[in-house]
């Protein structure tokens, strides 16, 4: 089969990206996969392309390049296909509408897949007919914006189908009642921990992310200072990077102090990779209100460590064996958290016993199998042939009716916003 797969920014870094060549990784050993990244702003990946994967891209950003395309006037007009509602659409343009509908168009895919709302609406209009359509769903439906969910139960009917990375999610996009549309949840993936895993004795407690108020690293570090007292030999250790302002960072830094824990919580940055940190540590936490998978969770249990997480609605739930290889805690809860690391931290029987059960359950992450999954829903499809096919003339019909009024309402408040920054200007 040829695949491709159509990603925001393969050049950056992120759990979608991971995601995405963990998942081409695999399937490249037997089929041909591409990976088309809409842009491009440095001259060498983040991550390292899998071998036999092929990386392309469709809008040159780097300002040093001679193919820079920022200064490109279709650059500075809002996108048109790529859904307002989506948060990314302030980087999509007419030039990525060109460009995005020009490559489909003329793509010979077995399967092409998109990896955000915005590129699932793309390949859903502009993918050649015989081509299977697939829409990743990397965030929760209930994540999304009242607007981005009017969108997708209005564009995603001509997809074949829908995965999400978790059960309780694609059950939510069941309920939607897309017709002909296949739901699937397919978790990510995490290869095998490539040094040896932890032993239980670190005296170290992690946990990674973005630095954002979401992931509620207050709650954590408050969470540890109940333990610190008892146990002063224990660290905490946070590694990620906040957003340009560094608000967030300052933040807690503030709250340390505070605390009285400098030199007992660190903040560590962005390291990658990151498995030779989590395997100094012994226990891993997530304390996050709201995740829609829990990437850290698998590459932390991968390494052989626990993981004390809040019961987030979807997610660290479908991961997380409570009691056998971590501890599921109620969101928002100081002492809930607390006490959770209370028992790992003071005993290192119980500690060292679901560190390796966390090692032996998360192996259901791996690559290989998750890409089975994947290959035999592919495979499937294809056997079935496109399903929006059977949408039928009068549902076609309508679907292009409502189609033209969303696109007519966009224009028309792009040249009222227009109209309002002249009148305001002169």
């Amino acid at each position: 089969m040829h695949m491709v797969f159509l990603v925001h920014n393969a050049y950056g870094i992120g759990g979608t990206v991971r995601a995405t060549y963990n998942l081409a990784s695999v399937l490249a050993e037997q089929h041909d996969v591409e990976i088309v990244s809409v842009f491009r702003h440095r001259e060498v990946p983040v991550m390292e392309v899998p071998a036999k994967v092929r990386l392309t891209h469709l809008v040159d950003l780097r300002a040093a390049s001679a193919g820079f395309e920022g200064d490109d006037p279709r650059h500075a007009e809002p996108a048109r296909i790529f859904p307002r509602a989506d948060g990314r659409h302030r980087q999509y343009s007419r030039l990525t509408d060109s460009r995005i509908g020009a490559h489909l168009s003329r793509l010979e895919a077995d399967v092409v897949i998109g990896t955000r709302p915005g590129l699932n609406t793309h390949i859903a209009r502009q993918t050649r007919a015989a081509g299977i359509r697939v829409g990743q769903e990397h965030l929760t439906f209930s994540g999304h914006g009242f607007r981005l969910r009017h969108e997708i139960r209005h564009r995603y009917q001509l997809l074949d189908a829908i995965t999400t990375v978790s059960e309780s999610d694609a059950r939510t996009y069941r309920r939607l009642k897309l017709p002909g549309v296949r739901v699937e949840a397919i978790p990510n993936s995490v290869p095998r921990a490539s040094v040896e895993p932890a032993d239980g004795s670190g005296r170290v407690i992690l946990a990674a992310g973005r630095l954002i108020p979401l992931k509620r690293y207050d709650l954590l570090i408050k969470a540890f200072a109940e333990v610190a007292g008892a146990h002063p030999d224990w660290q905490l250790r946070i590694f990620g990077e906040g957003d340009t302002t560094g608000n967030e960072r300052a933040s807690l830094t503030a709250l340390i102090g505070e605390l009285g824990l400098p030199g007992r919580v660190q903040l560590m940055g962005k390291v990658d990779p990151l498995e030779p940190e989590w395997v100094k540590g012994s226990i891993a936490v997530s304390a996050s209100d709201r995740e829609s998978f829990g990437m850290t969770i698998v590459e932390a249990m991968r390494c052989g460590l626990p993981v004390v997480s809040t019961d987030c609605p979807v997610g660290p739930r479908e991961i997380i064996e409570d009691g056998v290889d971590g501890w599921l805690v109620p969101t928002g809860r100081v002492d809930g958290m607390a006490a959770a690391l209370f028992k790992l931290v003071g005993d290192d029987r119980l500690r060292r016993r679901m560190g390796q059960a966390a090692l032996r359950n998360s192996a259901r992450f791996d690559p290989t199998l998750i890409a089975e999954r994947h290959q035999d829903l592919y495979q499937d499809l294809l056997r079935r042939g496109p399903g929006r096919r059977s949408i039928g003339f009068r549902r076609q019909a309508g679907f292009q009716a409502r189609t033209r009024a969303i696109e007519t309402a966009h224009a028309a408040r792009s040249t009222a916003r227009a109209l309002v920054s002249r009148l305001g200007a002169s």
